[in-house]
């Protein structure tokens, strides 16, 4: 089945490539939608695809890559379609 979610990670999860890694680690997982940085320093993902591929992506976002150290993710769902493809976008 597939849902859209959006992702809020906390933590020092900015100036560690967690957006790039968020990337390639959705595209992997077969994942639409896009990342960004907040200006409140979280990250935000909208992620649209397999419920189980998106779990898979909340998981995964709990350590994020190697220099983040990640406080927690919150997750919801989101009527906001995934745009094709995953992207990084600006931050706002």
């Amino acid at each position: 089945m597939r849902v859209n979610r959006r992702l809020i990670v906390h933590g020092r999860v900015q100036g560690v490539w967690f957006r790039g890694w968020t990337v390639d680690t959705a595209l992997r997982l077969g994942l639409d939608g896009w990342v960004r940085n907040r200006l409140d320093g979280t990250v935000e993902i909208l992620a649209g695809g397999e419920e189980t591929a998106i779990d898979a992506l909340a998981a995964a976002c709990r350590d994020g890559p190697p220099a983040a150290r990640v406080e927690r993710v919150d997750v919801e769902e989101r009527d906001e379609a995934a745009p094709d493809g995953f992207e990084q976008r600006p931050t706002r």
